[in-house]
């Protein structure tokens, strides 16, 4: 792993330009021209740093200026600003990145392909590795711990359940505050991750921000995956809530005296879209510490790992868990986490908790195993004691949205050229287009068979005319 340092000559002449411009003001709420001031810091540093074609990163004390201001301030207009300037930013001069010959403009310097490029002295929104208070105090003050990190998560989701009428900016602050944090851990993983599959050097996501603040004392593992569902169910949900009520501005009560009706008006259409977005963003955290969860089983096979990296449960596992005692959060779930292989792969391990053994039978023996294929699992609900014995452990509507969801994501792994990937040929081994189709349709009529005053769900019937037109087109 190659690092180098964040540097420019003028770094000390821009940040002492730049800065001035905060000192009349600083962040003194009591200073009637701090909003004025802060506007023309963010132009300032985005002048200096992201107009010119040879602009150089901002310090670390003008982006923890930025990062403050994101954080603290009520105005929508410094609140955009300040998330939009920190994207910016982040995608001119990444912290980490694995640059191509023909990418040399944001990496600064050659190197070799897949080599991930690490800026040791660049700013982060974290403080992390350090777990003793005393220790935390001597860090940034304006940075995220784990713990704030979690209870962002959390105080989100406590104020999507009031339901207040009351527009407030806190809540926009909350959302792009939190959408932030993701893109720099995402932008911190993502390249280590593909890193590692390459070189097989666990140091790389041993050293990532998401491994260090998963493994931080500061916070309870699984909470924060717990949180992260609730979040993504009670957003999904308040969503619903949103499109059927009434749209009149005018019932909205607005933030501040100081904004405009047109500004109320753009923020409350805003905010539904705001708000979906902040579920993909939970997403993509769970996406993510089940992908590390993923790399780190290869590293401990291959005996990578020490006793210091501590051991957790895997995500998949906690997420599991939770929907199977919480069935409410299957649907907004399998909406929201639309990766076809992972959906698939959880659905599987879903059903492998409930279905009843497959009967095998050789020249030898008669025995009873559980086949773990896509196909096994549709096989269950091919004769009615097996479909009444899964169904009477996880419900009607459960089963119906596992099945549906599962052949969707089936459908659009095996279209997908990319998606080479052993555990997918794994769970479809043997099994082919026309067959799984087969047994979907067979599925919900077996359903449909046993349960004859039930409604087959707009999910299934999606995924049996699917089906049905797959194998007329085929025959």
């Amino acid at each position: 792993m190659e690092k180098r340092k964040k540097g420019g000559s003028n770094n000390g002449g821009i940040e002492e330009n730049t800065m001035a411009i905060l000192d009349t003001s600083g962040f003194n709420r009591d200073s009637h021209h701090r909003h004025d001031d802060s506007l023309a810091f963010l132009e300032a540093v985005r002048s200096a740093s992201l107009l010119p074609e040879n602009g150089t990163p901002p310090s670390s004390t003008m982006c923890e200026a930025i990062f403050q201001i994101l954080k603290e301030e009520t105005s929508l207009e410094l609140i955009m600003g300040s998330y939009q300037l920190l994207n910016e930013l982040d995608k001119r001069f990444p912290r980490v990145c694995l640059p191509k010959m023909e990418e040399q403009a944001s990496c600064l310097q050659p190197t070799i392909l897949n080599e991930p490029v690490v800026v040791e002295e660049a700013w982060c929104p974290f403080t992390l590795g350090l777990d003793r208070d005393d220790e935390i105090n001597k860090g940034s003050s304006g940075s995220i711990d784990p713990l704030g990190f979690h209870s962002l998560i959390q105080e989100l989701g406590e104020m999507i359940n009031q339901r207040s009428k009351a527009l407030e900016t806190k809540i926009l602050r909350k959302m792009l505050l939190l959408h932030y944090l993701v893109s720099v851990l995402e932008g911190d993983f993502v390249p280590r991750n593909k890193a590692f599959k390459e070189k097989m050097s666990w140091t790389l996501l041993r050293d990532s921000l998401l491994n260090m603040l998963l493994g931080s004392r500061k916070i309870i593992y699984k909470s924060l995956v717990k949180d992260c569902l609730l979040v993504i169910s009670d957003v999904f949900s308040d969503l619903y809530d949103i499109s059927e009520s009434s749209s009149d501005v005018d019932s909205v009560a607005p933030p501040s005296n100081e904004i405009s009706h047109n500004c109320i008006a753009a923020f409350a259409l805003a905010l539904p879209e705001l708000k979906r977005s902040t579920c993909i963003i939970l997403k993509n955290v769970l996406r993510m510490m089940m992908e590390l969860d993923t790399s780190r089983n290869v590293a401990d096979v291959q005996g990578l790992t020490t006793r210091a990296d501590g051991v957790r449960s895997p995500a998949a596992e906690i997420i599991l868990d939770e929907l199977a005692y919480n069935s409410d959060m299957l649907s907004p779930f399998f909406q929201v986490f639309d990766d076809p292989w992972w959906k698939l792969k959880m659905i599987m391990q879903y059903f492998q908790k409930y279905i009843p053994k497959f009967p095998v039978r050789t020249r030898r023996s008669n025995s009873t195993v559980n086949d773990s294929t896509f196909e096994g699992v549709l096989k269950c609900f091919s004769n009615s004691r097996s479909t009444k014995n899964i169904i009477k452990k996880i419900g009607m509507d459960v089963a119906q949205l596992l099945l549906g969801h599962a052949f969707l994501a089936y459908l659009s792994v095996s279209v997908d050229s990319s998606a080479e990937n052993d555990d997918f040929e794994e769970m479809v081994k043997g099994s082919s287009l026309t067959e799984i189709c087969k047994h979907i349709i067979a599925a919900f009529t077996s359903i449909r068979k046993e349960y004859k005053n039930t409604e087959i769900l707009f999910l299934g019937k999606e995924a049996v005319f699917t089906a049905a037109t797959i194998l007329s087109t085929k025959s």
